[in-house]
């Protein structure tokens, strides 16, 4: 039943040689290449994906720092306006505090001067009155000069009276 065919078995066996040849050279070596390139590939794609992950890292650190810098620079800001404000309020208070007191001074200037205007005036009258008076009671008639020099002396004499 079984028998051995040498021819067969030399023809079997030098086809499988032959397959085995042309299957090495046309599929073995370029899916062998193929299967380099795609490892390749794929450690290209991990070292760029480390390398964006790294930048990534170093990204978000910086933005991390520039967002602190922010924070301080608006606290800054923030600390420099209210003390601007400080100051300017310190400033306008001090100008509204030397305006009033200014209009003090000239309010009390005024009424001093209202007050000598008035004494001058009832002086005058004073005297007008003195005038006429001892004009009446003398009967009389001195010079307006020295009636006017002679109710000016009763009324400085009576003046330093009542300061005293």
């Amino acid at each position: 039943m079984l028998e051995l065919n040498s021819g067969l078995i030399l023809w079997t066996i030098l086809t499988f040689i032959i397959v085995l040849v042309i299957l090495r050279t046309a599929a073995w070596k370029p899916l062998l290449g193929a299967l380099a390139a795609r490892e390749e590939s794929i450690r290209a794609s991990l070292r760029e994906a480390e390398d964006a992950r790294a930048q990534a890292a170093r990204l978000l650190e910086e933005n991390k720092r520039q967002l602190a810098q922010a924070e301080e620079g608006s606290r800054r800001i923030i600390r420099e306006g209210r003390d601007m404000g400080e100051r300017l309020k310190a400033e306008l208070l001090e100008k509204a505090n030397a305006t009033s007191r200014g209009m003090i001074e000239q309010a009390k200037e005024e009424i001093r001067r209202e007050k000598d205007a008035a004494l001058i005036q009832l002086r005058s009258e004073a005297s007008d009155l003195v005038i006429a008076a001892a004009g009446k009671i003398l009967d009389a008639n001195l010079d307006t000069p020295k009636q006017r020099q002679l109710a000016d002396a009763a009324i400085r004499e009576i003046a330093g009276a009542a300061e005293r």
